[in-house]
C-alpha cells in the first residue's frame, strides 16, 4: 500500500468523522461519540455513516468527493467539528479536497472492523467507542486504554496499542504512553484480542 496514499485517505476519514459525523451529532444530540457499521463507521444518535468510499444516511448517498463543505450542502446537515470540546483535531484543512483512495479506505476500515470484533471478544461488557478528536476505537478497563488506530503523524500507518494511565516498565512496554503493535503483525481479530490479553496481564504484572 502507498503510505501517501494511505495517509491522505486516513486525514480525510478523519475529517469526515469529526466534522460530518460527530459535530453534527453533538450539535443535535450532545453526543460525539461513533461507532464501527458494516463497511465503515457511523453516528451513535443518528443515521449517517461512512460506508466505502461513501457517506450514508437514510435514502441519501454522496461519494466522498470534494471537500467536507459541499458533501454537508449535499447531506443538509451544518459541517464542523464539535465545538469547544477538545484540542486535537483532524490535520485537515476547511477548503481541502477529500482524497480517499478505494484500496486505502478497504484497508483502513477493514482494520476498524477487525479491532472492533477484536475489543468484543477481548472484553464482552465493554462498548468499543470511535472517538473523533483522534480517530482512534477503544475501549478503558482498569484503568488501561486499549484501542486500534488507522494510524497518525507518531506512526503513519495502522496499529494498535495499551495504554496504562499510569506508565509501566518491562519489555512489553515499548513506546512513551505504552505498548504499540503494528497491524501487519496482528493479522485477524483473535490475534489482536490476544494483544491486548497480552497487554492486559503486562499491566497487572
Amino acid at each position: 500500500m502507498d503510505e501517501h496514499a494511505l495517509t491522505a485517505t486516513r486525514r480525510s476519514l478523519h475529517a469526515v468523522a469529526e466534522r460530518l459525523l460527530a459535530g453534527p451529532q453533538y450539535r443535535e444530540h450532545g453526543e460525539i461519540r461513533l461507532q464501527v457499521t458494516p463497511g465503515g463507521f457511523g453516528q451513535f444518535a443518528g443515521p449517517l455513516r461512512v460506508e466505502g468510499t461513501e457517506i450514508v444516511g437514510g435514502e441519501l448517498r454522496a461519494p466522498l468527493r470534494g471537500t467536507v463543505s459541499d458533501i454537508a450542502d449535499a447531506l443538509g446537515v451544518e459541517a464542523g467539528e464539535p465545538a469547544g470540546l477538545y484540542s486535537e483535531h483532524a490535520e485537515f484543512g476547511a477548503d481541502d479536497a477529500l482524497a480517499v483512495d478505494p484500496a486505502a479506505a478497504e484497508l483502513l476500515l477493514g482494520w476498524f472492523a477487525r479491532g472492533d470484533r477484536a475489543l468484543r471478544r477481548f472484553a464482552p461488557s465493554e462498548e468499543p467507542i470511535l472517538w473523533p478528536e483522534h480517530f482512534d476505537l477503544g475501549i478503558a478497563l482498569d484503568e488501561v486504554n486499549y484501542g486500534i488506530s488507522p494510524g497518525d503523524s507518531g506512526h503513519a500507518t495502522p496499529y494498535a496499542y495499551v495504554g496504562p494511565w499510569t506508565p509501566r516498565e518491562g519489555p512489553f512496554w515499548n513506546v512513551s504512553f505504552g505498548s504499540l503493535r503494528p497491524a501487519t503483525e496482528l493479522p485477524d481479530a483473535d490475534a489482536v484480542a490476544a494483544y491486548f490479553t497480552e497487554g492486559r496481564g503486562a499491566a497487572r504484572a
